[in-house]
């Protein structure tokens, strides 16, 4: 699966944020609904200032950041699950992500067209999730009319997915997503091939003018009610600032606009992170002459998994890694500094990688 669907109503701001996530102007931003029809895709830096800090110590000849895929989908409208508006092509768009980020409009502005006319961003994500709600039914409809007669017939899988279908159903059709109900590591394997839609986890992107930026107002407010019941993020962003944000080379004016307003940091950048994290993700540092570099593996992974993302010789010959924990490798000005304080270990196959550790491998070719 590919990364964060960026979804949401028509006209709330969902390209205008993917145009300044990506910096490419891809997506074009129009005040009309469905002016983006196919999905844009966009790889995403993921900013990490503990790289910028290594790169200052090790000084390589260059830095590489991790990336995270940034994906902008057609507007959803009511009925969409019934094939309305572009509904059909919405739903297969997103089917495809491993989380969303659903874009909420926060703020009053007449001179931009709301599909439901009003502001309420409660009704918004109400809308989007029921049809997600409806499009994951049909799809257990359909499963259990399938499963029903293997299982009666004793079919041992079928037997064994039926009362999870039935769980999920029943869930389903209080309203309330998959990704609040509980399952046992047996029962997501079971149902991981229907790729349902709400049990992705999900980030809300709440759009405010850049006047609330820094404090939110009474539409965020509701949202992060809800979003404490449904385990999600919020996260301010005002995608206006952000385009404007795109304009400005120099790095001390950025700093300066953004403290204008209020805030520390761009809301992009808070965004990306929590996108990075809510996919499961974390890096880990390589830092030498040529190159220090951020590589993403996931939370859990072994530091053989590790290895395998710079290539697969290296996972497949893995002996044992040299490891510095992050605040160390800083503390004592690099590799030679963290040996030298006794603070460099050697780790074999089972060692949980942790975020942020400082990795070289051996292995045999």
């Amino acid at each position: 699966m590919i990364g964060i669907g960026i979804v949401g109503l028509p006209n709330v701001g969902k390209s205008t944020l993917f145009n300044a996530i990506t910096k490419a102007g891809a997506a074009e931003a129009a005040n009309y609904p469905f002016c983006t029809i196919e999905p844009n895709i966009g790889m995403v830096t993921v900013p990490d200032e503990r790289l910028d800090i290594i790169s200052k110590i090790v000084n390589p000849q260059k830095t590489i950041y991790a990336t995270i895929e940034f994906v902008d989908i057609a507007g959803l409208v009511k009925g969409a699950s019934k094939g309305e508006g572009l509904g059909n092509k919405f739903l297969s768009n997103i089917r495809s992500t491993a989380a969303i980020c659903q874009v909420v409009r926060c703020f009053d502005d007449d001179n931009i067209i709301h599909v439901n006319e009003t502001v309420d961003p409660l009704r918004d994500i109400e809308t989007i999730n029921t049809e997600l709600v409806f499009a994951d039914l049909e799809t257990i409809e359909k499963a259990i009319d399938k499963h029903k007669k293997l299982a009666a017939n004793k079919n041992k899988e079928s037997m064994e997915l039926m009362p999870v279908l039935e769980k999920c159903k029943k869930h389903l059709e209080e309203f309330k997503l998959l990704k609040t109900l509980e399952f046992n590591d047996n029962e997501l394997s079971l149902i991981k091939t229907y790729q349902f839609l709400t049990v992705k986890p999900i980030i809300f992107a709440a759009n405010v003018s850049e006047e609330d930026l820094a404090t939110g107002n009474s539409y965020v407010d509701k949202i992060k009610e809800y979003a404490t019941i449904i385990d999600a993020d919020v996260i301010l962003i005002s995608a206006k600032v952000e385009e404007e944000l795109q304009e400005i080379e120099d790095d001390v004016e950025k700093k300066e606009y953004l403290e204008s307003l209020g805030v520390k940091e761009a809301g992009l950048n808070r965004l990306i992170k929590s996108g990075f994290k809510l996919l499961g993700l974390q890096s880990y540092f390589t830092a030498g002459p040529k190159e220090v570099r951020a590589w993403t593996i996931k939370i859990g992974d072994t530091a053989p998994r590790a290895a395998g993302e710079i290539h697969s010789d290296f996972e497949k010959g893995f002996i044992r890694a040299k490891v510095v924990d992050y605040d160390d490798f800083i503390k004592y000005k690099g590799w030679k500094g963290a040996q030298e304080a006794g603070l460099l270990r050697l780790e074999g196959k089972e060692y949980i990688v942790k975020d942020g550790n400082l990795m070289e491998f051996l292995f045999n070719v």
